[in-house]
């Protein structure tokens, strides 16, 4: 039954996210929703926090994003549903990952109004880069699609065009990659945008790096390093990382570690790694709407605040920097169930929730139902285009996600001011095999001179070799990052 707060309650019995049925018009289409009985303490909804007006905008235009996002998995023709769905519509191979793609959206959509409100500049990492589908919506709904690709405009023959060119020959890559405004991070293989965000992060003061990680992606090795990145992070030369956990529980055919450890194990683990965890747990609109506005809030408040403590007074100790946990079903707001079977927060949700659309007359009609549920005659106009609604949820200019300098051939000119590598050659004048030279060495002093040059645009990486591999001239110059503790024993060392 329905309580009066317009959460579901099911029978303990069910999984945690508990199906409903929401009426739209003349249809009944699927939604999920959070059952508070077995959810964790902190999911229960919120006051609201949103405006009415805010809402509504940040809603239509997820709505667009999730609606595109479908399409481009499945349709290539009748992109807008002006009339009932055919055979003939639905692509010959399906191919895409649906799983990941809303929650990354509505992570989109929430960091847009802040982005809107505070004109903080942003670089959204996607780390389940196989969501591609939704950052490609984003990016042609914000409009910066049509201006990199001219022939996919924002009206319906647009809409058509990008929909065939989705993971097809010659078109556009499944995941998101160098070729998505507003990405530098090629996200099919999982385990690098935290190591990838920091670096961005690095030198660059004024910038907020989103860096969402999957649950699955988090049991990499590359990714288990990364958590450590705020141990280099200094908040006073560089800018900042906010994680978010993707938290939705499963991977391609099976469930997550993360997903089965009890939230309190989760909050110690990233505690003991220097966090200061926010969790946003749920599936109950527009509860989640009220709660991923005001968490993505009280994150950003906190990184002001480190960020002006240290540059107004220096740094003294290692911050806790916040991170979001955001716990919503795998495939959100997709098919419940198909042919019996739980898709919604299953490993089914992960890549093409519903096959054999063209053959089977059932699951064409399911898919229809699944499109209209996004109200695509609301969040598109008559010629294709996003409404004023859709639109005003996006930030304007050189602000927006995908149109960021950070990304997309930056305003600014950093080329490498390099010194003459000539002059660090060794004189081998003479008899064969008379001196003895070491040319990393020569390297380390090239390198340190680079530093000279460029104090703010060149860093080198390495896992504590760089003495070892001959290369510690460049301490003459720079000193390791480090912001933990340090002791009078430790050599070049410093914040």
């Amino acid at each position: 039954m329905i309580n009066p707060s317009g959460v579901v309650r099911t029978p303990s019995s069910l999984p945690p996210w508990t199906l409903s049925r929401l009426a739209t018009g003349s249809r009944e289409y699927s939604v999920a929703f959070i059952d508070p009985e077995t959810a964790p303490e902190n999911t229960e909804p919120t006051a609201p926090y949103l405006s009415d007006d805010e809402l509504a905008r940040i809603d239509a235009w997820w709505k667009a994003n999730r609606y595109m996002t479908v399409g481009q998995i499945y349709l290539q023709e009748n992109p807008l549903l002006r009339r009932p769905l055919r055979p003939e519509d639905i692509k010959p191979r399906l191919l895409g990952h649906w799983g990941t793609s809303p929650g990354l959206s509505f992570l989109y959509a929430h960091m847009s109004r802040l982005i809107r409100e505070r004109g903080q500049e942003t670089v959204y990492f996607t780390g389940p880069g196989h969501g591609g589908p939704a950052l490609t919506a984003a990016s042609w709904l914000e409009g910066t699609w049509a201006d990199a690709y001219p022939d996919t405009p924002q009206n319906a023959e647009g809409m058509k065009t990008l929909f065939r060119r989705f993971s097809a020959p010659g078109g556009i890559p499944s995941h998101v990659s160098v070729t998505t405004p507003g990405s530098i991070h090629e996200g099919g293989e999982l385990g690098y945008v935290l190591a990838h965000a920091f670096g961005a992060a690095f030198d660059n003061p004024d910038l907020l790096c989103l860096a969402v990680v999957g649950d699955g992606e988090a049991e990499t090795g590359p990714l288990a390093g990364s958590w450590k990145g705020i141990s280099f992070l200094n908040p006073e030369r560089d800018g900042a990382v906010l994680p978010v956990l993707h938290l939705n529980g499963y991977k391609i055919s099976g469930p997550t570690v993360m997903g089965r450890k009890d939230p309190e194990e989760l909050r110690k683990y990233f505690h003991g790694h220097g966090y200061d965890v926010i969790e946003v747990n749920g599936a109950d609109l527009p509860g989640m709407h009220h709660r991923m506005a005001a968490a993505l809030d009280e994150a950003h408040d906190k990184i002001r605040a480190i960020q002006k403590d240290v540059r107004e007074n220096g740094f003294t100790e290692q911050p806790e920097w916040p991170m979001i946990i955001l716990r919503s079903p795998k495939g959100w707001t997709g098919p419940s169930v198909v042919d019996g079977v739980q898709v919604v927060d299953s490993w089914r949700s992960h890549q093409v929730p519903l096959s054999g659309v063209k053959n089977n007359p059932e699951h064409l009609q399911i898919l229809e139902d699944w499109l209209r549920s996004y109200q695509p005659e609301e969040v598109f106009d008559d010629l294709g285009r996003p409404t004023d609604l859709v639109l005003s949820a996006n930030p304007e200019g050189g602000i927006r996600m995908s149109a960021t300098k950070y990304t997309n051939g930056a305003a600014e000119d950093h080329r490498i001011d390099y010194p003459n590598f000539r002059d660090y050659e060794f004189d081998i004048e003479g008899a064969p095999a008379t001196k003895r030279m070491e040319s990393p060495r020569k390297l380390g002093e090239f390198m340190d001179e680079i530093y000279k040059r460029n104090p703010n645009d060149f860093r080198l990486f390495c896992p504590d070799e760089t003495n070892s591999n001959r290369l510690g001239a460049v301490f003459e110059t720079s000193d390791r990052a480090f912001m933990e503790d340090t002791i009078d024993r430790d050599v070049s060392i410093s914040p």
